[in-house]
């Protein structure tokens, strides 16, 4: 029987009415939809094929269109909405956002050096065990505080000055890896943060459809996330494919935080927050020494930008004995790799004839040291390249260089020219036998008609028939 309803300050209260069907349903599918989210973007194993999920997800859209009081700020239909805004609301973060010391010493000794530190600073003797680290990687992207209260994300804000940041709450709902409601037993408040960044594939195919737009391409893929993120119209932002990893926390309420670095990391996992793999328990200088050399042979195999890694002692007990020094942690350095990309000038164009006859524009430049080693040419790819990044001969230029890949001019720096400086034309006749310079209709390269008559071509075709990947012949 039901119970007799309540009289509360002279007025009755009814008793709670159990929810309607629409309601429940709403509900299974919220939950079911950020479950399928879950396995798709952070474990990378969807369990449904896409146009299943979809289905799932025009259901909820329609029973939120019929019963707008269904609709919950955790709802995955509230990703991508959100109206155009004037700028960005100032948030003052609870816990400041502070940034760690770098070692620039990107040899092991730069590991070494912050090892006996913090050995000296814990009173540590040769006697006492090493030390235990959580060492992670330093991704190049865009720091942000995510704000969630009884498990649902309210808030999302940049960096700013530490101290204080700006709301870019609509633009984060659009990343799929960020989920909007956490998982299991929640804390009141969880400030979770992170590292918003674009995956490398990600990139290349934005700049791919960029091209096909004809519209501009983007320089490198931190810079790309950092304007997606700071994108006045989520729309927009939405369709800049951005990810993110977790890594830390600010404000805590309501949670006994795990007694060590590595612990957090994996209750954060848990809670359904997307952290990456690439991270260990390290012993003393040793353990450090090998994870940043590990590290260093996969560098250019990972999916997204890294530039360095990440040392942080892994107790609680002895961050909090270390403290802090001048607003930066103690007990964490980020310990770096040689820069992929250099500032330099390019002090001429000229052209290089391959095996195939393709006629490649590559800069002579200043030479500068990128990527382990000194720079001094770069490819430009093609004409059509060379003009959507605007490079002529005294520009200063970004050049990258990762791992075995050929040397490339990624764009260049905005100021005005002294003086007026023509565009590169691409040569009529080949520098190397005279022949022809064609390009095929619709093609974006442009070749030497010579073919093995060309001694540029000929000498490349033997080179390649020796080589590793044909014959091996040493």
């Amino acid at each position: 029987a039901m119970s007799q309803p309540v009289l509360f300050g002279g007025s009755e209260l009814a008793p709670a009415s159990a929810p309607s069907p629409e309601a429940e349903r709403a509900a299974a599918l919220r939950e079911l939809l950020h479950a399928h989210a879950h396995r798709y973007y952070v474990l990378d194993d969807p369990s449904i094929p896409d146009a299943e999920y979809d289905k799932l997800f025009a259901e909820l859209q329609a029973l939120e269109a019929a019963h707008p009081e269904l609709l919950t700020p955790d709802s995955p239909t509230q990703r991508v909405l959100g109206k155009v805004l004037d700028g960005f609301t100032p948030v003052r973060h609870a816990v400041p956002m502070l940034s760690i010391r770098t070692e620039t010493d990107t040899e092991a000794s730069g590991a070494e050096a912050f090892d006996a530190r913090i050995r000296r600073e814990l009173g540590l003797t040769e006697t006492d065990p090493p030390v235990a680290y959580a060492a992670e990687l330093k991704f190049d992207g865009l720091a942000i505080n995510l704000r969630y209260e009884h498990g649902v994300l309210v808030t999302a804000a940049t960096r700013g000055d530490g101290e204080q940041g700006e709301d870019v709450t609509q633009n984060i709902r659009t990343v799929g890896q960020i989920p909007l409601k956490l998982q299991g037993a929640v804390p009141e408040v969880l400030e979770v943060r992170g590292e918003v960044y674009m995956r490398r594939d990600d990139f290349e195919a934005l700049n791919q459809r960029q091209r096909e737009k004809g519209e501009k391409t983007f320089v490198n893929p931190r810079n790309t996330a950092a304007g997606a993120v700071r994108q006045l119209d989520p729309a927009l932002a939405a369709q800049r494919p951005l990810s993110f990893y977790a890594y830390g926390l600010g404000q805590v309420e309501g949670w006994a935080e795990p007694a060590t670095h590595s612990g957090l990391l994996d209750a954060l996992a848990a809670m359904g927050l997307p952290v990456c793999e690439h991270r260990v328990v390290a012993q003393g200088a040793d353990g450090l020494i090998e994870f940043h050399r590990r590290i260093a042979a996969l560098r250019d195999g990972l999916p997204f930008d890294i530039d360095g890694v990440v040392y942080k002692v892994n107790s609680r007990a002895q961050q909090q004995r270390l403290g802090f020094v001048s607003r930066e942690p103690r007990w964490a350095v980020a310990h770096k790799y040689p820069a992929q990309e250099q500032l330099t000038q390019v002090e001429a164009i000229d052209v290089q004839v391959g095996r195939t006859g393709a006629i490649t524009p590559v800069a002579r430049l200043v030479p500068v040291f990128v990527g382990g080693t000194t720079v001094s040419n770069a490819t430009l790819h093609n004409v059509f390249e060379l003009r959507r990044k605007g490079v002529r001969v005294g520009d200063q230029v970004i050049v990258r260089r990762a791992g075995d890949v050929i040397p490339e001019v990624v764009g260049k720096v905005d100021a005005a020219r002294e003086r007026y400086i023509p565009n590169f034309h691409m040569l009529r006749a080949c520098p190397v036998c005279g022949s022809a310079v064609l390009r095929e209709k619709g093609g974006i390269d442009h070749r030497c008609s010579g073919g093995i008559f060309c001694p540029a071509q000929r000498k490349q075709a033997l080179l390649h028939f020796a080589g590793r990947r044909a014959m091996d012949i040493e």
